[in-house]
């Protein structure tokens, strides 16, 4: 009897685990697909931007439905036109100059209020906190006619500083993504440096700072594409066309009377190179971050 059991379960044990690997392999194939066509649908604007950035003028107007394959040969002719429009050696540089200000402002004020908010007890730090998040509910557009009139009164208009100036005061954003990292760290770290008697500028500079790698990387990606894209405050606070960014530049490709499509795609194309590399070089730390810095309370 005992031998019939032992059978019957040799017999229906592999069955089982082959029905579960199949359905394991069908279920990864079904997400793979799924996967596979949701990156193919965010990847076709950026291609046919590329592929419009190489099409003659000519070709773009008489062309109709769009081609989404390159003709052979490429031109560079929409390069070489976009850059005698306007001096976009100047716009490169300020939006260069401008986002790695604001992101070092960034990562050095976001820090250390994360560090005070994470492992400093003060009376009214949940309080404080708490209000610090209620700030994240407040739109930009309501305090950006106030935050004009403080710079009118500091004398910052038409120059970059309202640009880059304000991240080195903390964003809530970036702060909380910190805190909730710092949280992770474990604290016979900071008590074995209380113990050789590093005080709290010097913990959080050598021992919370060389640990928070991933999260310093997600604030830093975070900041870099908001002020590298960012349209709104050089419009409001900028005049000077050696002091525009990139961004306001490709607005000088449209008119009420002409729009000049393929050296705009051409601008745009060179534009997101910046962005691209920066995912690109910090991708691994910026997962692990996103995952490391949001799941602790």
């Amino acid at each position: 009897m005992e031998g019939d059991i032992g059978k019957l379960v040799a017999t229906h044990v592999p069955q089982r685990t082959e029905a579960r690997q199949r359905r394991e392999i069908l279920q990864k194939a079904v997400a793979y697909l799924f996967l596979l066509a949701g990156t193919a649908v965010m990847a076709i604007p950026f291609f046919a931007m590329v592929v419009f950035s190489f099409q003659e003028p000519l070709e773009w107007a008489t062309t109709y439905p769009k081609k989404l394959v390159p003709t052979w040969p490429i031109s560079f002719e929409n390069y070489i036109r976009a850059h005698t429009y306007q001096p976009w050696h100047w716009y490169y540089f300020n939006s260069i100059y401008i986002a790695t200000l604001t992101v070092i402002g960034e990562l050095l004020s976001s820090s250390l209020c994360a560090y005070a908010f994470a492992r400093i007890r003060f009376p009214g730090r949940e309080v404080l906190f708490i209000i610090l998040l209620a700030t994240l509910m407040v739109p930009i557009y309501v305090t950006l006619v106030p935050t004009f009139f403080i710079m009118k009164e500091l004398h910052w208009i038409d120059t970059h500083l309202p640009l880059w100036v304000p991240h080195w005061t903390g964003g809530a954003v970036s702060i909380f993504l910190l805190r909730q990292f710092f949280l992770t760290i474990p604290f016979e770290l900071e008590d074995a440096a209380q113990i050789d008697g590093a005080g709290p500028i010097q913990i959080w500079w050598r021992i919370m700072l060389p640990l928070s790698g991933p999260a310093l990387a997600v604030v830093a990606i975070f900041t870099f594409l908001f002020s590298w894209n960012d349209v709104l405050r050089p419009i409001v606070y900028l005049n000077t066309l050696e002091k525009y960014t990139v961004q306001i530049g490709m607005a000088f490709f449209k008119s009420p009377n002409q729009v000049d499509e393929t050296a705009m795609m051409a601008i745009a194309t060179i534009a997101v190179i910046p962005t691209l590399t920066v995912f690109m070089l910090s991708q691994r730390y910026f997962i692990r971050g996103i995952i490391l810095s949001g799941f602790k309370g």
